[in-house]
């Protein structure tokens, strides 16, 4: 990764070669690429980085106590459900979500759904750490695999909400 550097608060690169990218669990599957935390750059105020769902996968409804959420979709189409709200999304839409904010994203395209997050006050980078597993660019997608046996524990310590149980 690319080395922190406080005494240059101007430009900031990050290639992808330096960013960590991880093979995401069920029911997402996919990866996630983090270009930029706190240790990377010399901002301290958030994370931002990639993220490809494939179709016909999602991201599970969730929501956070301490960060808002800023989406972009770069390409695909799905639907986003927030606060029990389903709407349809595609490239170009922008999604901001608040503190405790309810969200779910599906992928229900034809192809790989491209999402550029940025996550304020950072720390989604670590949950992408925690319940992944490191992906190097140009390998084959691992067989799906589910989350890690702890991830109640991870969702607690990373901050999540508690959302009301809905059916998948």
């Amino acid at each position: 990764m690319a080395a922190k550097d406080d005494r240059n608060l101007g430009t900031t690169v990050v290639t992808e070669s330096e960013s960590q990218s991880y093979w995401q669990p069920l029911p997402a599957c996919g990866y996630v690429t983090v270009a930029i935390t706190p240790d990377t750059a010399p901002f301290d105020e958030f994370s931002c980085g990639t993220q490809i769902l494939p179709p016909g996968r999602y991201v599970r409804e969730h929501a956070h106590t301490r960060n808002h959420e800023l989406i972009h979709v770069c390409s695909g189409t799905g639907t986003l459900t927030a606060d029990g709200i389903a709407r349809p999304i595609s490239a170009g839409d922008t999604l901001l979500f608040g503190r405790y904010s309810a969200h779910r994203l599906d992928n229900t395209g034809a192809e790989d759904m491209k999402l550029f997050w940025v996550f304020f006050p950072p720390g989604l980078e670590d949950w992408f750490q925690a319940i992944g597993r490191l992906r190097v660019a140009g390998d084959a997608a691992p067989t799906p695999f589910p989350r890690p046996q702890d991830v109640a524990e991870v969702m607690a310590r990373m901050r999540f909400a508690k959302v009301p149980e809905r059916p998948e």
